[in-house]
């Protein structure tokens, strides 16, 4: 069993349920989070805000999936992304969970 973990900005949110929904996670979770990126040591002419926090609505979604389905997933995602235009991609993170009490 795995735990994948998936932000994304707000606004991909339907997107993400349905790239699970095709692979074939049946069970998740999402929450709206805020997203923070110090942008400090962005180049301050280039960059109006220079020393201040960008902060940006976002979304986190976690799902306890099998070994079989994480492939499925991130292979959606990737596929996702490889089509998007926006600079602001999905961005999944696999766990692995030595132990539950929770089958799947």
């Amino acid at each position: 069993m795995k735990l994948l973990i998936i932000t994304a900005v707000s606004e991909f949110e339907t997107d993400i349920k349905l790239l699970l929904k095709k692979s074939e996670v049946q069970v998740f979770s999402c929450q709206e989070v805020t997203g923070y990126k110090d942008v400090t040591d962005t180049d301050i002419e280039g960059n109006w805000f220079a020393g201040e926090m960008i902060s940006t609505n976002s979304i986190l979604c976690y799902a306890f999936v099998t070994a079989e389905n994480v492939n499925d997933v991130i292979a959606n995602i990737d596929e996702f992304n490889n089509k998007q235009d926006f600079l602001s991609k999905v961005h999944v993170a696999e766990v692995a969970i030595e132990r539950t009490n929770t089958f799947i």
